[in-house]
């Protein structure tokens, strides 16, 4: 999947959840910097920082990467 799809499928998921890019951080031990460049686009999220992104958003995985 692309970076910028993905990106806007974490940030659509987190925005559905109530949460802040701050709150999504501290749930998942990424830092803010991190989550912030990999809501941009700008950073690929190693696959075990996109489980701990699922997790932390209460989604599977295969919800997180699907195509919308």
């Amino acid at each position: 999947m692309e970076n910028k799809q993905l990106a806007q499928r974490i940030r659509a998921f987190r925005k559905l959840k109530g949460l802040t890019q701050q709150e999504l951080a501290e749930r998942t031990g990424i830092s803010l910097a991190v989550l912030g460049s990999i809501e941009r686009g700008n950073r690929r999220a190693e696959e075990q920082m996109l489980v701990q992104i699922a997790d932390a958003l209460e989604i599977t995985l295969q919800e997180l990467k699907e195509r919308s």
